[in-house]
């Protein structure tokens, strides 16, 4: 019925639906980025320049595991050789406008998806509906754990390998606060949809653009694809690469499973169909 009702509205006011549906979304993202900039001193002291300390828990981390196996202490950090600065009059009001607006974006990211869903979902059938159910928890738990592993993983890998290198010692690293914030933005934000994967599966899989076969067959160039990837959103070296790479073909083969359970689940209500 709701398919019905929904295939009746014209052109014309699914764009009005949407308009409104962007509209409640966009004043989330920029109701708690307001809350975001008024919180400057905990966004820009404890978290963005958190990955910039010798006792950042990810560095202590790599710390304690290098002496409990009896090696040298390489991976301690006792400083971070550079130093972050405005170069621009209004460098820092513009990286906490945007850093606000971003963080509005990270934590209202499950009221986006809510606002996506009922935007598509009076356009499915119940059987449709009933199957995605959990689609905006499970989402949300996806992008927020890409989040979290961009954020304690991948950006302090970048920042001690990026901020560190030296091509002479002449040169000193002074990190202007636009390319270090914007170092972050893209280790968190990226890793955060690129774990959204196992969802874009599911849908492909759903409308027919996907099957368990095809990604199996696709694998090797799956993984070239995936290592491209761990090149762009990580530091040149083959640690962070390998760190990045595990869990996003990790994913990719999560997602050969839940097309394989798509699959079957179409094929349950065909054969059910044909008994009725």
């Amino acid at each position: 019925m709701a398919k019905k009702k929904h295939e009746e509205m014209s052109f014309l006011d699914h764009l009005e639906e949407l308009r409104w549906h962007l509209i409640r979304a966009t004043s989330a993202i920029v109701l708690i980025g307001v809350f975001a900039f008024l919180a400057k001193d905990f966004i820009f002291d404890t978290i963005l320049f958190g990955p910039k300390k010798p006792d950042f828990v990810t560095y202590e981390f790599f710390c304690k595991i290098s002496k409990s196996m009896g090696l040298d202490e390489s991976f301690c950090i006792k400083e971070l050789p550079f130093q972050i600065q405005s170069r621009t009059m209004a460098g820092q009001f513009s990286a906490h406008i945007w850093t606000s607006i971003w963080a509005g974006f990270i934590l209202a990211f499950p009221y986006v998806l809510y606002e996506f869903w009922k935007f598509i979902s009076p356009g499915l059938y119940e059987n449709e509906r009933k199957n995605a159910r959990g689609f905006i928890i499970i989402a949300s738990l996806l992008f927020f754990t890409g989040v979290l592993f961009g954020y304690y993983l991948i950006s302090p890998l970048s920042i001690n390998f990026l901020a560190s290198y030296q091509v002479s010692q002449e040169v000193h690293n002074d990190i202007d606060l636009s390319s270090y914030t914007s170092t972050i933005r893209t280790s968190v934000i990226s890793c955060g949809l690129i774990f959204e994967l196992p969802i874009l599966i599911y849908f492909l899989t759903r409308i027919g653009l996907v099957t368990p076969e095809f990604l199996k067959k696709y694998r090797k160039m799956a993984l070239v694809i995936v290592l491209i990837l761990s090149a762009i959103i990580t530091p040149p070296d083959i640690t962070s690469q390998i760190v990045v790479t595990i869990p996003i073909f990790i994913l990719y083969e999560v997602s050969i499973v839940i097309s394989r359970f798509v699959i079957r689940q179409q094929e349950k209500q065909e054969k059910a169909l044909r008994k009725t």
